[in-house]
């Protein structure tokens, strides 16, 4: 029994359960049907105006409907049309579809079978190109020898990357790889992309550094005489840098190149004993040398640094550009290895020279960027060619996929630094004066590249790529193509949203290969995009593509169920002919009402149908485009509280203009044509004859008197009224001042009111008071208000408001006798202080006196008052 109880309470909740997901499930559905539907409402369709196949797919969200017999109305239709409006075997509505071609996995340890897991695509073409160009078809192939990326000669000219294969097919190129260890860091490789115009779609590309990743470093060095000590220190320094590199990665290459100047004036002295030895122990100068290709007996760096002997020039820039370019560009020379991270190390204390500079020693043909080194490894075409702009520069490092490092003195570091953000993938950094931290320096800048990721393209303007990243969080996705901090076997991820903004005039772009690229790194993802601007039924051969067809008179091309017609013909079905035109009062074209081509046939609104105008009919049935040039229409009218002419009430739209009913007029029809309610409750004049009946209303006009207002113009704010009149009247008998102050002026002129006392004089609106204030000849206020409902009754204010009285004359003596005592004091003053100053130096005279000591016996011209005399003769007897 309990068990029959528990298997039926189990029923229940199965019903239940089945019962709210199916309600659930309902209502998700109607929402979202809602949610496509309500867009369609409110917004305009698109696609109505669109009148040929290819016009209508490069809008988005529309499809075109190819059926015969479709009628007159618009082919091209927002989303999906009802199958018995067309039929789902006639729409043409294509989608944006991908398709991975090359998805090797990613390589996360070193000497590990980088191809294993990989998927590839049977028969399908792998092309190779640099990372700024877009290569073209080719099938990719390799021996199980190592393959170069191809052969520069002399004059710069190189080949394609290429290697032969027995089978020729891609299954080879796989097993060759694999043997070579090939080292994959990005994922995926190969993309087919089909895409409409305006549509976003979404592509993830991973990245990883792997382990032990080759690393090729060239050490470009400024061996100008202020450089001689780097050059020693750098030659002790050589086996520690290689010591270094190598702890980063066994697969380490390096390499050494120096450059000075271009051997002209005024960049060097040309006098030819400076030419042989520009300063002392120096040799002669020269543009760039390549000492030590790229090699893997970096015991060597050091000697061959050590013997490159130094040189001289005359001005303070040296020519480093013509240096790196020829670094970059002569691949074979310098030994770049195609799957690598290649640095190039760039060390000087000195400025440099760019493009426009080579004219100061009447150099004017403009680098080409080809490699031009001999077989000595000198630059040949140094006094040829002018030094290469930044521009090119930067085109080189992306198309060669090279992180320069500008290793340069502390004076130099900000011009550098401003250079490094023009170049990309470079850095700058500050070097000592002996070149004492360059290990150290190429060790922290090498962290700095190798843990940072920055995804880059080479999409034309039709094609605009965004990215987003998440890097190395778990949180949502930012906008960014850079991510930092990394390490070894992190692996990282970027949506690159890809959108077609418009397709190019010319139908060969609308296939393009496009590479997506992380920065100094040699490696991409190829998306061979085809934009989806045109429709297979425009093409010959197609389904119902006829030339010259029945369908179209005979005149045109059926395609796509519409007719194109030739030049001679026009109309739906190529019915109309310019010959059997008849013109109009000479105009070229009967569908314009005028000879100005800067009209649009038929305004822009409708078609030229064998000389007449076919009005467009819009999606609402209700508002119709009319008239012989289609320059009518019902629903373009001005509109009042959002009612087209005021609403049905009050008039119609007709040909862009209301045409109001009776008792309405105004370009809205919102104006009544009656007076009646302009004029006053008691009768009287419109607008009180103060104003204008406009639309029912009163406008009040501004009199002489002052300005009116008021529903019937009837209040006067402003005005004076009767105030002048009253005003000497309540001047005499309240304050006995005025005109009529004097004698029985007052009793015999002011016989129609007496004026009332109040204390404070205010108006009440409700009576129809007014108010009125002045000042009398003492500058006092008094103010007084007035009514004439009925009898004149006035109120005064019982006692005037007048300003406190001020003694003048006593002002006036207040003014002098300060102006005396301050003269007083400051003569009492003077004299206080000539007293105590001079009382201060007659003490100073007294204690000097004083102090004075007269000692007789020490004065040499002293002499006594009296005189003594002895006598000869005198015997003391």
């Amino acid at each position: 029994m309990m068990q029959q109880q528990e298997k039926l309470l189990l029923v229940a909740l199965c019903i239940m359960a089945s019962t709210l997901t199916t309600l659930a499930l309902g209502e998700q559905t109607l929402a979202a049907a809602a949610a496509q539907q309500s867009p369609a409402k409110l917004e305009q369709n698109p696609c109505v105006n669109k009148g040929t196949c290819h016009a209508c797919i490069q809008t988005q969200n529309c499809g075109w409907c190819m059926k015969p017999d479709y009628g007159d109305r618009s082919r091209c239709f927002l989303h999906t049309p009802k199958a018995d409006i067309c039929p789902e075997e006639y729409i043409w509505n294509p989608d944006t579809s991908e398709r991975i071609l090359i998805n090797k996995d990613l390589t996360l340890a070193s000497g590990g079978a980088a191809w294993a897991g990989g998927q590839y695509a049977s028969g399908v073409g792998y092309e190779s190109s640099a990372h700024g160009q877009s290569s073209a078809s080719g099938s990719y192939s390799a021996s199980s020898s190592s393959s170069s990326y191809g052969s520069s000669s002399s004059s710069g000219s190189s080949s394609g990357y290429s290697a032969s294969s027995s089978s020729g097919g891609y299954g080879a190129a796989v097993s060759g790889a694999a043997a070579a260890g090939e080292i994959v860091q990005i994922k995926p490789q190969r993309v087919s992309l089909k895409l409409r115009i305006n549509e976003v779609h979404n592509l993830d590309v991973s990245y990883s550094q792997a382990v032990d990743y080759p690393v090729d470093l060239y050490y470009l060095m400024d061996l100008s005489k202020s450089m001689e000590d780097d050059k020693e220190k750098l030659s002790a320094l050589g086996d520690k840098l290689s010591e270094t590199m190598k702890r980063i990665t066994s697969n380490f290459r390096l390499g050494f190149g120096s450059f000075v100047d271009k051997v002209l004036m005024p960049y060097v002295s040309t006098i030819p004993k400076k030419l042989e030895h520009p300063c002392d122990n120096c040799k002669a100068p020269y543009g760039y040398r390549n000492h030590m290709p790229l090699s893997n007996n970096t015991e060597s760096f050091s000697n061959e640094v050590k013997e490159a002997a130094v040189s001289g020039n005359l001005d303070a820039p040296e020519g480093g550009f013509d240096a790196i370019m020829q670094a970059i560009a002569c691949r074979q020379q310098i030994g770049w290895r195609e799957k690598a991270r290649r640095l190039l190390v760039f060390s000087t204390d000195a400025g440099f020279h760019y493009a426009g500079d080579g004219k100061l020693g009447g150099v004017i043909t403009p680098n080409d960027g080809e490699c031009h080194l001999n077989a000595q490894g000198m630059y040949t075409h140094s006094i040829i060619q002018d030094y290469p702009s930044i521009s090119q520069i930067n085109q080189k490092v992306k198309q060669n996929a090279i992180n320069i490092i500008f290793a340069v003195t502390q004076n130099q570091y900000a011009v550098y630094q401003k250079l490094s953000a023009h170049i990309e993938g470079s850095s700058s950094a500050i070097l000592s004066n002996d070149s004492s931290n360059v290990v150290d320096l190429v060790r922290e800048e090498y962290g700095k590249i190798s843990s940072t990721v920055e995804m880059k393209d080479n999409a034309t303007g039709d094609v605009k790529v965004t990215y987003l990243s998440s890097c190395l969080t778990n949180g949502p996705q930012i906008k960014t193509n850079k991510c930092s901090g990394l390490k070894v076997g992190d692996k990282v991820t970027f949506t690159a949203q890809i959108t077609v903004t418009k397709c190019p005039t010319d139908p060969r772009h609308w296939n393009q290969a496009i590479q997506i690229y992380p920065v100094g790194i040699n490696e991409s993802m190829i998306i061979d995009l085809e934009m989806l601007c045109s429709c297979p039924c425009e093409h010959a051969g197609s389904t119902g593509y006829e030339l010259h067809s029945q369908k179209c008179h005979n005149h045109g091309t059926y395609m796509c169920g519409i007719c194109e017609c030739d030049e001679q013909h026009f109309g739906n079905t190529c019915e109309c002919s310019t010959s059997d035109m008849h013109l109009n009062n000479g105009n070229d074209n009967m569908c314009r009402p005028s000879n100005d081509t800067s009209v649009a046939e038929c305004n822009g609104r409708g078609s030229c149908v064998c000389g007449a105008c076919e009005c467009h009919k819009r999606t609402n049935p209700d508002e119709i485009i009319s008239g012989k040039y289609c320059e009518c229409e019902n629903f373009s009218c001005e509109r009042r509280k959002n009612l087209l002419c005021s609403g049905p009430d009050h008039g119609t739209c007709e040909c862009n203009r209301c045409v109001c009913k009776p008792g309405w007029t105004g370009n809205s029809c919102d104006c009544q044509t009656s007076k009646d309610t302009c004029m006053p409750p008691g009768g009287g004049e419109i607008c009180s004859g103060h104003g204008t009946c406009e639309c029912g209303v009163c406008k009040c006009k501004t009199m002489d008197e002052g300005r009116y207002s008021g529903k019937y113009c009837d209040k006067c704010p402003t005005c004076s009224g009767r105030c002048h009149d009253l005003k000497d009247c309540v001047q005499c008998q309240m304050y006995q001042t005025g005109q009529l102050k004097n004698g029985d002026d007052c009793a015999k002129n002011c016989t129609t009111f007496t004026a009332i006392s109040v204390d404070t004089v205010k108006i009440d609106e409700h009576k129809d008071e007014q108010l009125c204030v002045f000042f009398d000849e003492d500058d006092c206020k008094f103010t007084f208000k007035y009514s004439e409902v009925g009898e004149l009754v006035v109120y005064a204010q019982q006692e005037k408001e007048c300003p406190p009285k001020v003694f003048m004359l006593g002002i006036v003596l207040g003014v002098i006798a300060a102006i005396v005592l301050v003269g007083l004091a400051i003569l009492l003053l003077w004299k206080l202080l000539t007293t105590i100053h001079d009382r201060r130096e007659f003490a100073r005279f007294e204690k000097e006196r004083m102090n004075a000591k007269w000692d007789t016996g020490e004065n040499p011209i002293y002499k006594q008052a009296t005189s003594t005399f002895k006598n000869p003769i005198y015997a003391g007897k």
